[in-house]
């Protein structure tokens, strides 16, 4: 790995529109929630430089419009992607079906050997959950450059992204 790399680290966050991608995203770089809808056209764009085993690195993510109409558009930003984590609301059992699509999209668009990461959101939303949590833990093998996450902090999220694309490297 060269300096360049080491320090800078390309994401991508994809799933349908209203799973939370751009609240996953403002929480992490600018700790704000909001409970408000926030439609991304096209894409959006933050960053922010966390430490890990003593060592800085500066996360550029990239959240991705999750309608229909804009997702061509976002297809150029697969390219050079690190990781790529795929976010669906544990409360509408549709965009945990779309998953495969996502997918799809990734092997047609992005770098082979990308690292790809399956978010659960909404977890908070208890009564309304209908995606069963052992099917989506199931859902990718654990397997090189894929996994699941289910239940965890905002932050942890990123860190363990990070992680990931590191140890692939």
């Amino acid at each position: 790995m060269n300096n360049e790399s080491d320090d800078r680290l390309k994401l991508l966050l994809i799933g349908d529109a209203r799973v939370g991608k751009s609240c996953l995203l403002l929480r992490f770089a600018e700790d704000v929630y909001t409970q408000d809808y926030i439609s991304t056209l096209g894409v959006d764009f933050k960053s922010r430089t966390i430490e890990l085993d003593g060592k800085e690195t500066e996360l550029r993510i990239w959240d991705t419009a999750g309608e229909e109409r804009f997702r061509t558009s976002t297809f150029p930003y697969y390219g050079g992607a690190q990781g790529i984590i795929i976010v669906y609301d544990v409360t509408d059992q549709e965009s945990f079906n779309n998953v495969n699509q996502w997918l799809q999209e990734i092997d047609s668009h992005a770098t082979s050997g990308v690292v790809k990461l399956l978010v659960g959101n909404k977890c908070d939303l208890v009564d309304k959950k209908v995606v069963d949590s052992a099917v989506a833990k199931s859902f990718f093998f654990n397997g090189n450059q894929q996994r699941t996450l289910y239940n965890l902090s905002i932050c942890r999220v990123w860190i363990f992204c990070m992680q990931e694309v590191h140890n692939d490297q």
